[in-house]
């Protein structure tokens, strides 16, 4: 099978994760940030982040022909950035000299999800001309990451985003579009999502959003219900009640498939008729009958350790497009997205534990373990 020419683009960033003693215990994250309190950690893991780094370079080493593009400082973090992806053997970035390089500081102690602390930066001025047509109309896929991260993406009813799906589109794209949460307190935290995801969800075929960011967008009043209960909204999720609603309220907004991811509790897989199937891009592998209005929950399967869960989903939707990409069937792709995802927790570094298709496949034969 030929190499797919994938491009990945969105959000960019540098991630400095401190490294923490894994023998130390912590109930609370208020047991940890106590004001003037010095707490020792062993060295830091500083990697690219955001989804064009996180999927992008995974979806390279799955195999596939990517180039990548995201926006950067003509400053040092920009530098560490471009060393990182070039050892790759990825270029396609854009300098912003009057921006500043985005990075985000990853605190994941051992008991506690991961808090980021993330500044933007060049990724506010990333636009729809950023893509040119000619390079959409020479590839498989067009992934688009983060425009929650991306002040130009989401202001003005997310009128940049929508045209730069309708033009990947116009180009003969299959696409696929993730998100990441928002800060209520900021811009994106009060942007009228339902909004914006109705302008873009037309032109997406592959919708890949978590369930917390999504049930944000789309139902506010059950996410601060459920925040209200706990501090995360994906244990013991109820599929039913929440879940499913959800992926089929995309799918009349216009998707074709929408897989969200559940944190431990596995993922949900939805798609569309036939009729809505066929307006996938031209240059389509998908087998629209057998992809035609299936439904699965995959549950998650158990990590040997678990060390960060910074970039997880998207290096499971690296291995699901993959998959997609290959021509696998429905229930093949999500439960290669659940195995990746599951080796990603075991590594500081989002990319330190991907393996290919075939090894997951063989990991899932042999009778790997479930959660749940």
């Amino acid at each position: 099978m030929l190499t797919k020419k994938v491009i990945c683009a969105g959000h960019i960033c540098l991630d400095i994760t401190p490294v923490f003693d894994g023998k130390r215990q912590i109930g609370k994250i208020g047991e940890l940030l106590v004001p003037g309190k010095l707490i020792n950690v062993s060295g830091a893991e500083v990697h690219t982040g955001g989804s064009v780094a996180n999927t992008g370079l995974a979806m390279k080493i799955l195999g596939n022909d990517v180039t990548l593009m995201g926006k950067i400082g003509c400053d040092p973090f920009g530098g560490i950035v471009k060393n990182i992806l070039h050892s790759y053997g990825c270029a396609g970035l854009i300098e912003d000299g009057g921006a500043t390089t985005s990075y985000s500081i990853v605190l994941a102690p051992p008991g506690i999800d991961r808090i980021f602390l993330h500044d933007p930066g060049a990724n506010d001025s990333f636009v729809a001309s950023d893509v040119s047509f000619d390079a959409l109309a020479c590839a498989d896929l067009f992934h688009f990451g983060y425009p929650t991260l991306m002040k130009a993406m989401f202001r003005n009813g997310g009128r940049e985003l929508a045209a730069l799906f309708e033009k990947a589109k116009d180009a003969g794209c299959m696409t696929s579009l993730d998100l990441s949460a928002v800060d209520p307190a900021s811009e994106a935290g009060r942007a009228d999502w339902a909004r914006i995801l109705g302008e873009t969800l037309p032109y997406v075929d592959f919708f890949v959003p978590s369930f917390e960011e999504l049930l944000y967008m789309l139902s506010r009043d059950e996410y601060d219900a459920l925040q209200d209960q706990k501090s995360d909204v994906t244990q013991n999720v109820d599929f039913g009640k929440y879940v499913r609603p959800l992926a089929q309220r995309c799918i009349g907004m216009g998707a074709r498939a929408v897989l969200i991811k559940c944190g431990i509790s596995g993922m949900y897989l939805k798609t569309a008729d036939k009729k809505a199937l066929e307006k996938l891009g031209g240059k389509r592998t998908v087998d629209v009958e057998a992809w035609e209005r299936f439904e699965k929950i995959e549950p998650c399967f158990k990590a040997d350790v678990v060390r960060s869960a910074a970039g997880a989903g998207d290096v499971s939707i690296a291995a699901f497009l993959t998959a997609v990409l290959k021509g696998c069937a429905p229930g093949e792709c999500i439960g290669y997205a659940a195995a990746e995802g599951a080796l990603a927790v075991t590594s500081y570094d989002a990319l330190g534990a991907v393996e290919p298709l075939e090894e997951l496949k063989k990991r899932i034969q042999n009778g790997w373990e479930r959660i749940g």
